[in-house]
């Protein structure tokens, strides 16, 4: 299949094609017949080695408190990509018509959900790089590729070593409900790590919904049922966290011990410093420039990508056994 042959079948000329393909504009029912006819019979423009932007989609208004992480990948991908000589280009989610007007050879998204881009592959010829977000939990297209960190993993890591610690009673207040994001894979892989290790799980597991307000109220429902350790993933939570001990007169970690998500601005620099799981954020910009070049390249792409988190141990934590 080439243009030539897309052109007769959509019954315009190659160069309309060439048009739509390096998103040119055209006429809306001429860009749709030419990209479904390209989807159903395999074909995938071959994009000059020179054309090399690339789209970061992020969310309109930052987000509490997932903004953070949005901030640290959208530091390792700027460091990253243009070494290997991609051009950046940032993009709110609710402007994407701008795609429809430029040339890029693939995109990003940073804290959306596919859903918001459920049309992805109808729309557009390049690859869609999800980052951050677990297959499992979103709709995929034929260009649509997937890098993201182990949570499962990530929440073994955080109860082994507060299990190592001594602690027994380990409370956890995970961010985000279970409708969005990563929250219930994180949920679930908690509740297995607790219950491997028999124990206690009954009202020691919540969510806090998608803003700080419940932190206060949860960590005080968790004192109240003896917790010796929080482990609270995603955002700020930390920050919360700390704030809600010296609320209930408790100290770190003393009283209680305190697992949270890496920021980098400020975990090492709390009372007491964080200890924290984190992302590999270098390693997943390396993973979506390697996508990149495999596309450009037309070499075998993997349709997902999992890495591991790391444990950052500071000390909030007490010295594992």
């Amino acid at each position: 299949m080439n243009i030539q042959e897309i052109a007769k079948l959509a019954n315009v000329s190659p160069a309309t094609v060439s048009r739509v393909f390096s998103h040119h504009p055209v006429r809306e029912e001429i860009r749709r017949r030419v990209l479904e006819i390209a989807r159903e019979n395999h074909y995938h423009p071959r994009f000059s080695t020179r054309q090399r932007n690339v789209v970061i989609i992020t969310p309109y208004d930052a987000v509490f408190p997932v903004q953070s992480c949005i901030d640290m990948l959208m530091m390792a991908l700027a460091q990253v990509l243009p070494k290997r000589e991609f051009r950046l280009e940032i993009l709110p989610i609710n402007n994407l018509s701008r795609l429809e007007s430029i040339q890029f050879c693939g995109a990003v998204t940073l804290g959306v959900e596919v859903s918001e881009i459920a049309d992805w592959s109808r729309r557009f010829s390049v690859p869609l790089i999800v980052v951050d977000r677990h297959p499992a939990t979103q709709k995929r297209g034929d260009n649509v590729f997937f890098v993201f960190s182990d949570e499962e993993q990530a929440m073994e890591l955080a109860i082994d070593h507060l299990y190592r610690g001594n602690c027994r009673k380990i409370g956890c207040i995970v961010h985000g409900t279970p409708e969005r994001g990563n929250a219930a894979i994180r949920y679930a892989a908690i509740e297995k790590a607790l219950k491997r290790r028999a124990l206690p799980i009954d009202r020691m597991i919540y969510y806090a919904g998608d803003s700080s307000d419940k932190y206060v109220e949860l960590t005080g429902k968790l004192l109240q049922s003896g917790a010796d350790a929080l482990f609270c993933p995603g955002g700020n939570a930390g920050l919360m966290a700390l704030y809600s001990f010296a609320l209930f007169n408790k100290k770190t970690p003393d009283d209680i011990a305190l697992i949270a998500s890496e920021q980098t601005a400020f975990s090492s620099f709390t009372v007491p410093p964080l200890t924290t799981i984190s992302p590999d954020y270098r390693q997943i910009a390396e993973s979506v420039a390697d996508l990149l070049d495999a596309w450009l390249d037309r070499r075998e792409m993997p349709r997902t990508t999992k890495l591991p988190y790391h444990l950052i141990v500071r000390e909030s934590t007490p010295v594992a056994r």
